[in-house]
């Protein structure tokens, strides 16, 4: 099947659901930027599709920055004087600080409440905090819960290891055509938080598990690392990769009930950015596209100034832009799989874009080439509006096709619909004023 077969056929309600359901399989592990939680999403995704796992051992250099020590825990909790667990990591992962040092204590309330997290403006909702490169012990609970530990003493224990092993990541490389390639990558760092961002790894794999069918024009690479530290690792090994990649999309935040934002590439330009500004511009809903910043998701890593691949990161809401972010309230609830069938649509909208457009080199480019002599005037005939935009569309692709500039550029460029576009670079490369570029 081809590209443009399977956009148009595909049942998008479907697929969200089956997101969704994916989403709901991933949602109780506990991840962090490294541990058996990553390896067991890992292990997950593979009976959907081939990723392999690559591991990464402690202390290696990756740009400036090192592989940090290995996180896992088993367990954790907060006891009051009965041995009653209050606060209890296997009802909620969020519960132990991520990243926490192991410890095993009697403490007064004062002690402990200097290791504990709350959101005080909504006091129902357990926090998410991290302590990557921190050393510390500590809880995440609702304000509540804190409200209503007592007075203490409390027996507090993390059960957990930090030592030297690996960053895990996995990647998965669908062959096309060409070596050119279309990179999409999310991160799968995160504990039990849905939108943020199991969202888009399920969004990400139903992708691969389908395009993996396909006949493709561009190879297709997806890589699912923890966030920053993964990113940077992941281009730190695979640096001689880099220049085959054509296209990039990071995934974040795809399932909650926001309007579609996206933040173009650090380029501004990049075809993948005018291909998602011509798909979201075609939608009657509601869309924001961003210039690039230097903050946000791994964009930040794979659009610095010595990588700088041609990536934008595709969103619903942005970091911190829904009021459930970073917090237990960002849970299956919120995220439905109508969203993600939305979001996937945009995206199926785009890869196929992509994949159809073609860059083309204009064989005649010193002035314009005569179209009558060549009997072009009469192919698109009459004194019509019709025929005039017709006209236009051979002058704008022959004026733009220099061999950078693909048919997306150019439609963005000039307000002409692709479809238009398409027809007039067949009618010139009849005529063999156009070469055709991979």
């Amino acid at each position: 099947m081809n590209i443009s077969e399977w956009s148009d056929d595909l049942d998008t309600t479907a697929a969200g659901e089956w997101a969704h359901k994916l989403m709901a399989d991933l949602f109780p592990i506990c991840r962090s930027i490294t541990g058996n939680g990553v390896r067991e999403s890992l292990a997950i995704i593979q009976k959907h599709v081939p990723v392999e796992i690559r591991e990464v051992a402690t202390d290696t250099p990756v740009f400036d920055w090192t592989v940090p020590r290995e996180w896992n825990v088993r367990d954790g909790y907060i006891k009051d004087a009965s041995g009653k667990r209050l606060i209890d990591f296997n009802e909620h992962n969020l519960h132990v600080l991520n990243y926490s040092q192991p410890v095993n204590k009697t403490v007064t309330r004062e002690e402990l409440e200097a290791h504990c997290f709350t959101i005080p403006d909504h006091p129902d909702r357990i926090p998410y905090r991290t302590s990557y490169y921190n050393d510390d012990w500590g809880f995440c609970l609702s304000q509540n819960q804190l409200d209503n530990l007592g007075e203490g003493p409390f027996d507090v224990c993390v059960d957990s290891s930090i030592e030297d092993g690996h960053l895990t990541y996995g990647e998965l490389v669908i062959p096309g055509k060409t070596k050119k390639e279309f990179l999409i990558t999310s991160h799968i760092c995160h504990p039990s938080l849905a939108n943020d961002n199991l969202s888009s790894v399920s969004i990400a794999i139903y992708l691969a598990k389908e395009l993996a069918k396909l006949d493709l024009r561009y190879t297709y690479r997806f890589v699912f690392a923890p966030a920053t530290i993964g990113a940077i690792t992941w281009l730190a090994q695979n640096s001689e990769k880099l220049s085959n990649i054509k296209h990039a999309l990071c995934l974040a935040c795809t399932g909650d009930p926001g309007s579609i934002s996206y933040k173009k590439s650090r380029r501004g330009d990049a075809d993948v950015d005018t291909a998602m500004e011509l798909v979201l511009s075609g939608r009657d809903q509601p869309y924001v596209v961003d210039e690039y910043t230097p903050w946000g998701y791994d964009e930040r890593q794979y659009c610095s100034p010595g990588i700088d691949l041609p990536l934008g990161c595709f969103m619903r809401s942005k970091p911190g832009g829904y009021g459930e972010y970073h917090s237990s309230a960002d849970n299956l609830e919120l995220v439905q799989p109508e969203f993600l069938a939305d979001s996937l649509s945009v995206l199926v909208e785009v890869i196929a874009l992509l994949e159809n457009s073609r860059a083309y080199r204009n064989t005649s480019p010193k002035c314009e080439p005569q179209l009558g002599r060549r009997g072009l005037y009469e192919k698109i005939g009459g004194t019509t509006s019709e025929a005039k935009t017709d006209t236009m569309s051979l002058l704008w692709v022959m004026n733009y096709s220099d061999g950078e500039h693909g048919l997306p550029f150019i439609a963005k460029k000039s307000g002409i619909p692709m479809e238009k576009l398409e027809a007039a670079a067949k009618i010139l490369m009849e005529a063999d004023l156009l070469d055709a570029l991979d």
